[in-house]
Parts: structure tokens; sequence; C-alpha cells
């Protein structure tokens, strides 16, 4: 209230002197016209500042501890539009051990991994912040830590086994129920990010919307050669 009573107090003298300036006889008309541009100034001086103000939240990823996090209005929806992109893919819907295409299910993923980068390559980049960490961070560890490794190490050994049998069911790939249950461990991996990204634009009830809790994860999640077909509902989207 001060600053807008100072704005407009402001505002008014100037309009008083200008109406000087120019000699015009309608002093009041200066003086009310200075007053509403000064308060007009510092009305919209506050907003983008509210718009532009750093908030911080904690999110807690299991792969990554709890980290905090600086937020203002772009920031969250950069993380809006990263959650969407998560959980509408089959990067957080589990795919069965009878059920859907991996060939789909790596494409989607591959979808996911490039508009992630043209969502960041075209958002504004977030203001620095001493001790804590930014929407452009979650995003780009997701890519390298989760998307990238999975990726180039299933893609080549599935694109062998295609163009070494063209018209073979994946069923009959070796490497098939290993690369499922790699792509349950990514997937419940993926789902901590969404989760992440809820958090930080501000979505209530984010499990709900996905609509899908992985399981927990089992020891022998990690390895290559598993043979526990990953349980699931069994829907898929690119």
């Amino acid at each position: 209230m001060a600053r807008f009573v100072a704005a407009a107090a402001a505002g008014a003298l100037t309009g008083l002197v200008v109406f000087n300036l120019t000699q015009v006889t309608s002093r009041i008309l200066f003086v009310v016209t200075g007053g509403a541009v000064g308060a007009v100034t510092v009305l919209a001086l506050q907003w983008y500042r509210r718009l532009a103000q750093l908030t911080e939240v904690k999110v807690t990823i299991p792969q990554l501890s709890e980290l905090t996090f600086a937020v203002n209005n772009d920031s969250r929806q950069v993380a809006w539009r990263m959650f969407v992109e998560t959980v509408t893919r089959v990067s957080t819907q589990s795919l069965a051990s009878d059920e859907g295409v991996v060939r789909e299910a790596l494409t989607s993923m591959y979808g996911l991994f490039a508009t992630t980068r043209e969502t960041l390559k075209e958002a504004r980049p977030s203001a620095p912040v001493p001790g804590g960490q930014t929407v452009e961070y979650l995003a780009i560890t997701m890519l390298n830590r989760e998307l990238r490794p999975f990726l180039s190490h299933w893609h080549p050994r599935l694109r062998a086994f295609e163009q070494t049998h063209p018209d073979g069911p994946e069923s009959e790939w070796s490497e098939n129920t290993a690369c499922r249950a790699e792509m349950q461990r990514v997937q419940r991996d993926i789902h901590a990010y969404a989760i992440g990204f809820a958090r930080l634009a501000g979505v209530r009830e984010a499990e709900t919307l996905i609509g899908h809790v992985p399981l927990p994860r089992s020891p022998d999640a990690r390895t290559e050669g598993s043979t526990t077909p990953p349980a699931g509902n069994g829907r898929t989207s690119r």
C-alpha cells in the first residue's frame, strides 16, 4: 500500500510538471492522469514480480534422494509439460509380458526423450539459485540417467533381431523377457520423476491422474537376464 501511494503521488507530481510545461489550463486532469499512470505502473511491476517470484519446493526422488527446487511461473509451466509427457506415454504405463509391442514402447520412449529436449530448448532458462535445483536439472537427469542408457542398450539389440528376422514375432526374440524386465525398472524410476514434475507444477493428486502405481522395486530388477515378467495393466500410449 505504501508503494502504491508513493507511486500515485509521483505520478500526480509528474502530471503537475507536465501541466506547467505545456501551460494547459486543466491542471486537475494532468494530476489525475499522472496518478493513474503511476498506479498502473506499480501494479504492473508487482504482477511481474509475482510471476517471477521463486518458491522453494522439496521433492523426493528415490534415485536422487530429497532435492530442493526453486520454481517460478515459467518453471511450473515446464514442469507441467514434462508431467503430461511422462504420464501419457508407456514410460509410466506398464507393458505386460504377453501384451503390447516392445518396438512401440521403445518408440514411445524415444518420443519422450525428443519432446523433453525440445521443451527445454524452447523454455526460458531458470535463474540459478544457491542451494536449489531447477526443473531443467530434473528433466536432464531423467534423460541421461534413465532413458538414454536404456535406449542405447536395447534399441540396437532389438533392431538387430528385426533385421535378421523381418517377419518373426517379438516373442521369438531371445532377449524379449530381459528387455521387458528392464523396461519395468525404467518405468518405476520415471514414475518417480513424473511425481516430482507434478510437485513442481503444483499438481494435486498426481497418483490419481497417472492411474498406475508401479510395483515395489525387486532386488534383482536390474538383472539383465531376469525372467520375472512385469505386472501391469497392459496399457500403452505413444
